[in-house]
């Protein structure tokens, strides 16, 4: 099924996705990896649980609309899921965003002072809480604890063959981007590099150093707004 969706995606395009993620990533196959996702997704839905009511409350109290936010995204050789996080901007954000100005340079969208985020979604993003539901994503398979970052659609549509190769690994909670500038790398070629080296040094105690020092970051709210 996810060929055809993503081949309504690609229309136009002059090249066989299917060749180029017809052989995934080694750490796709590697049993201490997804291992180390059940383990690291059963601690963060127990950290979920007990954090769940007081951000539930507070995202509700602060914009109307739904706890959750749910996207569809692109994963592992172009698979789709949804993935999930606690609502951080308006519920109408989607229809707004032609009204804000992306100061990201290529297939990222980004805005440091974007109007949708609401005053909760900011504290909870500067800490990363509002990911935590991602656990969930990772626990059913998804998603990894360290990979890289899941594109959006019309992302995916402006692919090009280069581009492609960051699906050969599942799309992580973590991975080289976030540690190193998080959003402050707004290129999109940067990350793309990024992610691409994170596939060419990755070893299983790798994901262990990178969840380390993602820790780091997210302790000392490193590069994020």
């Amino acid at each position: 099924m996810y060929q055809t969706e993503l081949e309504s995606v690609l229309q136009g395009t002059t090249y066989n996705i299917w060749e180029l993620t017809a052989n995934p990533h080694p750490s796709v196959k590697s049993k201490f990896k997804r291992c180390l996702d059940i383990v690291g997704s059963l601690v963060g839905l127990l950290i979920l649980a007990i954090l769940f009511i007081p951000i539930a409350i507070a995202v509700k109290l602060d914009s109307p609309g739904p706890i959750f936010f749910s996207q569809e995204r692109y994963g592992l050789q172009g698979r789709t899921f949804h993935i999930w996080k606690f609502r951080s901007m308006v519920s109408d954000a989607e229809r707004l965003k032609s009204l804000v100005e992306n100061e990201a340079d290529g297939l990222i969208f980004k805005n440091k002072h974007d109007f949708r985020v609401t005053r909760v979604g900011r504290f909870l993003r500067s800490t990363s809480l509002d990911e935590l539901p991602q656990f969930w994503n990772i626990f059913m398979g998804d998603m990894s604890l360290v990979g890289t970052r899941p594109p959006t659609a019309d992302e995916v549509a402006k692919y090009n063959p280069r581009h492609w190769q960051r699906l050969n690994v599942k799309p992580g909670l973590t991975g080289e981007w976030q540690v190193n500038g998080r959003s402050h790398i707004k290129d999109f070629e940067q990350i793309v590099d990024l992610d691409l080296r994170y596939q060419s040094n990755w070893h299983p105690l790798y994901d262990l150093q990178l969840i380390g020092r993602t820790i780091y970051v997210i302790m000392g709210r490193v590069g994020a707004f």
